[in-house]
């Protein structure tokens, strides 16, 4: 054989192998797209389960309310005294109750809330910080700096929103219930960690280094406690006020648009104060109605702004520390005598007069029509 024809049977070889190796490239890359989709629809399929799951719990719940506010009603003061003595008796804990209790509750609430169409506030930045104390609490406990920024959250932002938005300490309620708990207990653990365990400052600053100081420790440098404490905290909400526009206002925007019962915390804050035309509507509306939304974001991120500045001087003064949660508990507690002399009649109320204005409900029994008339709560039966 000539040493054309080697060569020409050589590059003959080399096309095959070529042709081979693109064939394999190409069955691969349709094995990963269709591994993709089955991926894809099994995250649909238990998407779907999971949400008709949390619907047909929600539903459960609700028909039996009253037996359900019962038991939360005693669970809650059981709790609320079992938690006052921990407090007192063995305070370093207190962090495992309230990642314990943030691990029972929140998906509760979001079971809760996938049913009303409220889940989208679960992108609230009242979650977003909780996720930093969890993130914080277990997985870097040592860490100062975290723990300053997680002090301003709790402290700031949080706890002033409990008294800003009258958060209700009502024990017989599991939504306010945990609407409180998510705003004060955050602070409170912080308060523990600041001033009452000497070893989680000793873990931070271990004897025989030169950032050991006496305990409680005060900061010299007010440079340092200003950036971990209010700039860096800062940024931080930033981006989480980012993230939020993009997920809801970008990505989510013709879902929103498509249904109107989904509900935001902006939708929910604006509805309520256009009703009461209070002064938060009066405000948003300063620069025209098109720009509402871009005026909610201002002020909220004004007070964001305020309330972490003010976090400075608590960190600083354990007897202000001390007022200050003394201070958030009244508010909650004064709120939630509010809601049940105030509100909680008007509720019942209106509740038995939808009840005795709802229509009759044909119910088929052993081939007979039955009416089912609801008037004050009690069904009464006509065979027609």
């Amino acid at each position: 054989m000539s040493n054309g024809e080697e060569a020409m049977e050589e590059i003959l070889m080399d096309g095959d192998s070529f042709e081979r190796l693109m064939q394999k490239l190409k069955d691969r890359s349709l094995k990963v797209a269709h591994t993709k989709e089955l991926l894809s629809k099994q995250a649909n399929q238990t998407k779907e389960i999971l949400s008709k799951q949390a619907v047909k719990i929600a539903k459960r719940a609700e028909r039996h309310e009253s037996f359900l506010s019962k038991v939360t009603h005693l669970l809650g003061v059981l709790g609320f005294g079992g938690f006052c003595f921990l407090l007192g008796a063995r305070p370093q804990d207190i962090p495992y109750v309230y990642c314990f209790i943030y691990f029972i509750f929140v998906p509760l609430r979001w079971i809760y809330y996938r049913f009303k169409k409220w889940h989208y506030y679960l992108l609230d930045f009242c979650y977003y910080a909780n996720t930093i104390f969890l993130i914080d609490l277990l997985l870097y406990p040592k860490n100062e700096k975290l723990f300053m920024i997680c002090f301003s959250f709790a402290e700031g932002p949080l706890a002033w929103a409990l008294i800003v938005w009258r958060c209700s300490l009502v024990f017989s309620s599991v939504d306010k219930l945990v609407s409180v708990l998510i705003h004060l207990l955050p602070g409170i653990v912080f308060f523990t960690i600041r001033w009452w365990n000497p070893v989680t400052f000793e873990a931070m600053h271990p004897e025989g280094t030169s950032l050991r100081t006496s305990w409680p420790y005060v900061v010299e440098d007010k440079s340092y406690l200003l950036t971990w404490l209010f700039w860096v905290p800062l940024v931080a909400y930033s981006l989480w006020q980012v993230l939020y526009f993009l997920i809801v206002n970008v990505l989510r925007r013709q879902r929103l648009l498509r249904d109107p019962e989904v509900m935001t915390s902006y939708r929910e804050l604006s509805k309520k104060a256009q009703k009461a035309n209070n002064v938060w509507w009066r405000l948003s509306g300063l620069l025209g109605d098109q720009n509402r939304l871009l005026m909610y974001i201002m002020l909220q991120a004004m007070f964001t702004v305020a309330t972490m500045a003010l976090t400075v001087p608590i960190f600083l003064s354990y007897e202000l520390h001390a007022v200050f949660q003394i201070l958030k508990v009244s508010a909650a507690v004064w709120n939630g005598g509010s809601f049940l002399l105030d509100v909680m009649p008007r509720q019942v109320i209106l509740k038995q007069k939808s009840k005795s204005e709802q229509p009759p409900t044909p119910v088929k029994d052993n081939g007979e029509t039955t009416t089912v008339e609801r008037h004050n709560g009690t069904d009464l039966y006509k065979s027609q």
